[in-house]
């Protein structure tokens, strides 16, 4: 049976000489894999960018429950980036949001509000040109709730670190600032030091690895800090 979804596309790989499986998060079904047949073939050039990590997706899909790998009956872009593809600075923090959710977000689990947030999110972060370097702090921060284990505020986010083990010394201010990256908008004027972002980022990190057994190893981190360095 066909249905209509939208969908976030985390990550794709090659499969026989033309094909590629990829997973996507959907707003209706949770994460799904799907195999998209003949995408790398001279025949459908161009396809494939359609499956580029983080892409927007508007979907009709074959869904059978219970099936590893479903299928796609069409696809377009939902929403076409501007910049996230093109600018090197956006492309790396892309890269690190996507790595970090396509850990933690769980296969055929349904949650519209995640799916939402994100996809608006994204939206929003196409189109942003200020105070940029603090947007994957502020996502991965305002994710929190959607996700069933959000903070409060800076002091329960500090709490839950040093309950789980992690200490976190606090300088004068420090505490606003993440009450910040909290509460304003994307694009605010949070102003914050890169050694500051880099800790915080770390912290974050921790916050999420004490509520997620899949964040492990995040082979784009070093790169995503280097970014930051400059």
């Amino acid at each position: 049976m066909l249905f209509h979804t939208k969908g976030i596309v985390f990550s794709a790989i090659k499969f026989k000489e033309t094909s590629i499986i990829v997973k996507i998060f959907t707003r209706d079904y949770g994460m799904q894999s799907y195999i998209i047949n003949g995408v790398r073939s001279q025949r459908s050039k161009g396809k494939i960018a359609m499956y580029q990590p983080l892409s927007l997706l508007d979907m009709v899909v074959y869904q059978k429950p219970g099936k590893d790998i479903q299928r796609i009956s069409e696809a377009k872009f939902a929403k076409t980036y501007a910049q996230i593809p093109f600018d090197p600075f956006k492309r790396t923090i892309g890269i690190f949001l996507t790595e970090i959710f396509n850990k933690i977000l769980r296969e055929e689990s349904e949650n519209s509000d995640v799916f939402d947030f994100l996809f608006h999110s994204l939206e929003i972060f196409d189109h942003l040109t200020e105070n940029v370097s603090n947007f994957h702090l502020q996502l991965l921060l305002k994710a929190t709730p959607y996700l069933g284990f959000g903070p409060a505020n800076a002091e329960d986010f500090i709490h839950q670190l040093s309950e789980s083990g992690f200490y976190f010394t606090t300088l004068a201010g420090e505490k606003e600032l993440i009450n910040q990256l909290i509460s304003d908008n994307y694009g605010g004027e949070i102003s914050i030091s890169n050694n500051f972002r880099r800790e915080v980022l770390d912290h974050i990190i921790k916050f999420y690895r004490i509520h997620s057994g899949n964040l492990r190893e995040i082979k784009s981190l070093s790169i995503l800090k280097v970014i930051l360095s400059d």
